[in-house]
């Protein structure tokens, strides 16, 4: 007997029927590392934000927003995670999207956050992070910290970080950083990695 979809397993809850129809729990199950009851409740949530069953990057800035202090300025980091997570580039975010993102940043190995990390480093999908993909990423991210980091960051320090970590990750000095090195490096690494965020299981 084939697994309803998780909107099925909802329908009794008297949900209306989305545009969207996400797989089944099954599925879901198996392409994450959550559990049957646990998928139930992120469903629950993210059609309670989202009833088409998909998620518009304005819509998904907007909520993020909502994790962070006032003053925070959260626009561009979220727009980077919209996209890392938009695996499809179809420029909405299915509920498979954001939980199989949210499996692996919450769940994942080491390994796996790595990868996902270096997806959203590398801004054009091109399989390299160049010097100016990472200073877009670490802009955003000091933006994201706000008034919590002292003395205020200027493009001068963002820059300096940027040659420091190029310094120890582009191993043959190419001028652009592969998922071979930045692995490497990371796994090698405890810093490297904390300064990248990949300890951080927040979007």
């Amino acid at each position: 007997m084939p697994s309803e979809n998780l909107h099925s397993e909802f329908e009794e809850l008297g949900e209306q029927l989305p545009r969207y129809r996400p797989d089944s729990i099954a599925a879901l199950r198996r392409a994450t590392r959550f559990t049957e009851p646990e998928l139930k409740r992120l469903y629950r949530g993210f059609k309670a934000e989202c009833p088409t069953g998909v998620v518009k990057e304005d819509t998904f800035k907007l909520i993020y927003s909502q994790f962070f202090p006032q003053g925070a300025n959260t626009a561009q980091y979220a727009h980077y995670v919209f996209n890392t997570l938009d695996q499809d580039r179809s420029g909405l975010l299915s509920f498979e999207e954001f939980v199989t993102g949210l499996s692996i940043l919450s769940r994942g190995t080491l390994e796996e956050k790595l990868r996902w990390t270096f997806s959203l480093y590398d801004i054009n999908g091109d399989g390299y992070i160049t010097k100016e993909e990472m200073t877009e990423i670490v802009s955003a991210i000091y933006d994201l910290m706000g008034k919590i980091v002292e003395p205020i960051v200027d493009d001068d320090v963002v820059r300096d970080k940027v040659e420091r970590l190029f310094q120890k990750m582009d191993l043959n000095r190419d001028g652009v950083l592969t998922l071979d090195e930045f692995l490497d490096c990371c796994l090698r690494d405890e810093e490297i990695s904390r300064s990248m965020g990949v300890f951080d299981s927040n979007f």
